[in-house]
C-alpha cells in the first residue's frame, strides 16, 4: 500500500473577499510540483462564496465536474438551458465535453455557501454536455457510505464518463468500516469534511485528505462524533 497525505493547512488559499477558496490541487495562482493530480483527479476546491456573489459565466471542455454543497444554496445556469439550485444533500455532475458555458452563484443575498467544486478528466473526450443533479439521504444512512456518483447511467446515484465512485458518509464515534476498491488498479482519494478519523493507522482531522494506491481495502474508524467523510476512486493511469 502506498499514500500521500494532503494536511488541510497545506492547502493553497486565496482570499478574495467574495470568495475565500482553498486548493487541494494547483489550481489558478497556486502551484506546486507534486500536486497537479491523484490519477484522473484534477480539481478539489472547498469554495465559501459571500451572498450575492459568484462565478460568472465562463466555458469549461472535457472534464467531467462535481458540485456538492456542504451549507447554503447554489444556483446554476448553463448553455445548456438548465437553471437550478443545489443544497446539503445534494450533488451536481456537468459533462463538459466539447464545450459549454456555466455561471454559478450564491442563492441567497446575505448567508454564504459552502461547496467542494471537484474536477474528474474523463475516459472520452469531446462527448455531448450533460447536467444531472439528484437529492441523497446521507444523513438516513447514517455509519454507511452513500454512493453518489459512479460511471454506470443506471446505478445508484449520478454518472459521469469516468471510471471513478464518489461516496459521501456521517459516522458515529468508533463506527469502523472496511471499504473494498472497485478496482485493484484504481487509487482512493479520502477527505475528512467534518470531525477526525483514522485510514490504515494514519489521523486525519478536518479537510485533512489522504490518497491511498496499491492495495484492494482501506480500513475507516471514526474518531469523533458526526464525523463526515468524502471518498473518491479513481483511476490512476
Amino acid at each position: 500500500m502506498k499514500n500521500i497525505i494532503f494536511k488541510a493547512n497545506t492547502r493553497g488559499h486565496v482570499d478574495h473577499g467574495w470568495l475565500d477558496t482553498y486548493h487541494t490541487f494547483s489550481f489558478a495562482d497556486y502551484y506546486d510540483l507534486n500536486r497537479i493530480r491523484f490519477g484522473a483527479l484534477r480539481v478539489v476546491n472547498d469554495d465559501i462564496v459571500l451572498g450575492g456573489e459568484g462565478f460568472g459565466t465562463h466555458p469549461h471542455d472535457n472534464m467531467e465536474i462535481v458540485s456538492i454543497p456542504l451549507f447554503g444554496a447554489l444556483e446554476h445556469r448553463d448553455s445548456m438551458g438548465n437553471h437550478g439550485v443545489i443544497r446539503k444533500g445534494e450533488v451536481q455532475v456537468m459533462s463538459a465535453g466539447t464545450g459549454v458555458r456555466h455561471s454559478e452563484f450564491n442563492a441567497h443575498e446575505e448567508d454564504p455557501v459552502n461547496f467542494f467544486q471537484i474536477w474528474i478528466f474523463p475516459n472520452e473526450e469531446d462527448v455531448m454536455p450533460r447536467y444531472q443533479q439528484m437529492k441523497f439521504d446521507i444523513e438516513g444512512n447514517r455509519n454507511n457510505l452513500v454512493q453518489i456518483v459512479s460511471p454506470n447511467k443506471n446505478g445508484d446515484g449520478l454518472w459521469i464518463h469516468q471510471d471513478a465512485y464518489l461516496y459521501l458518509g456521517i459516522f458515529d464515534k468508533d463506527k469502523a468500516i472496511d471499504f473494498f476498491m472497485k478496482d485493484g488498479d484504481n487509487g482512493l482519494f479520502v477527505m475528512v469534511i467534518e470531525g477526525k478519523f483514522s485510514l490504515e493507522g494514519h489521523s486525519l482531522d478536518r479537510r485533512d485528505a489522504i490518497g491511498i494506491w496499491d492495495t484492494h481495502e482501506i480500513k475507516i474508524k471514526a474518531e469523533s462524533d458526526n464525523a463526515r467523510i468524502l471518498l473518491i476512486e479513481v483511476p490512476m493511469k
